[in-house]
């Protein structure tokens, strides 16, 4: 999107849908304040810091999400003994694809995780790999404010696995670790000025 006008309406779009603000912050690659600041409408005074991300160049065709998927695999190895990994997890929706593609090329089993957007306990997908007892990398596309790999975290540690690493595509935080967990990403965005 080219201007915050362009942001506004598609967030009040989304949000006609039906999204909550969590919904629309995940899809719209940023922080669930800025959201709540963009709905507000006041788009002349108090402007809140953040920068969107948007990777729907290396989305629309599967060899190119196979690539990323190639170099995240290429930290994870970098970072962890393989023999330390029995799963790659993906957190909907947008780190599926990754996971899955990692999946298949670190031949390991898939887990797919969807968070609950208020906060509560979120679900793991039957139709794929349990997590009790499980090794895991959790794969997504972007960490804006660290809330849903630190939520992501605990759920897994509740259902008895362990959190090795975490990778994406894109973070937003300074830290290189969340509870305690040590994160990696492609590419680190930070606001100056």
């Amino acid at each position: 999107m080219k201007s915050l006008e362009e942001l506004y309406n598609r967030a009040l779009e989304l949000k006609n849908k039906g999204m909550s603000d969590k919904e629309i912050s995940t899809e719209l690659h940023l922080s669930v304040n800025t959201i709540t600041w963009l709905l507000s409408k006041d788009l002349r005074g108090n402007r809140i810091s953040d920068t969107k991300i948007g990777w729907r160049s290396i989305g629309v065709y599967g060899n190119r999400i196979e690539k990323i998927a190639e170099i995240m695999g290429d930290i994870i190895m970098e970072d962890v003994s393989m023999d330390n990994v029995t799963s790659i997890m993906g957190i909907t929706i947008n780190g599926i694809p990754y996971a899955t593609m990692l999946s298949d090329l670190l031949e390991r089993e898939l887990i797919v995780y969807r968070p609950h957007p208020s906060r509560k306990e979120g679900m793991f997908s039957s139709n794929f790999a349990g997590v009790k007892g499980k090794k895991i990398v959790i794969i997504d596309d972007v960490i804006s404010t660290g809330e849903t790999m630190k939520r992501t975290i605990d759920d897994v540690r509740n259902q008895g696995g362990e959190v090795i690493l975490c990778v994406v595509l894109v973070s937003k935080i300074s830290s290189d670790e969340i509870n305690n967990v040590p994160v990696r990403s492609l590419i680190r965005a930070t606001m100056v000025g």
